[in-house]
């Protein structure tokens, strides 16, 4: 399986990344203590570090998108309560992901998120 399928096969199943609620500024550090020693890995080396753990990237990249969100100052269920639009996003967000990741496989996984985040929101 290439890394970009791969990477295909664990985002589509983010159901948490936009059916998220606000954080709460502990709730938040602690995110922010996980995600920290995930934000060098590109696309590419999060698949090589942690490729056969698919809850792991899964997970790795839910991170990221709540650190996203967060910066952002996004609570989607107050945005968008209903949530058959969240799911659209869902899949929206991980086009965008799919997409910067196959664009340049050595971008932060961070920042391919954050853009993913942006985009399925716009």
């Amino acid at each position: 399986m290439t890394p970009s399928s791969r990477l295909s096969v664990i985002i589509a199943g983010l159901a948490v990344a936009f059916g998220g609620t606000a954080f709460a500024d502990e709730e938040m550090d602690r995110i922010l203590d996980e995600a920290m020693p995930y934000m060098h890995h590109s696309c590419e080396s999060v698949l090589a570090n942690y490729g056969e753990d698919e809850d792991q990237v899964a997970e790795i990249v839910r991170l990221m998108a709540a650190v996203s969100l967060f910066n952002r100052e996004i609570d989607v269920e107050a945005e968008i309560p209903d949530e058959a639009e969240r799911n659209g996003l869902k899949d929206e967000f991980v086009a965008a992901l799919e997409e910067a990741c196959e664009a340049d496989p050595n971008t932060l996984l961070a920042g391919a998120v954050d853009t993913a985040v942006k985009d399925a929101l716009d």
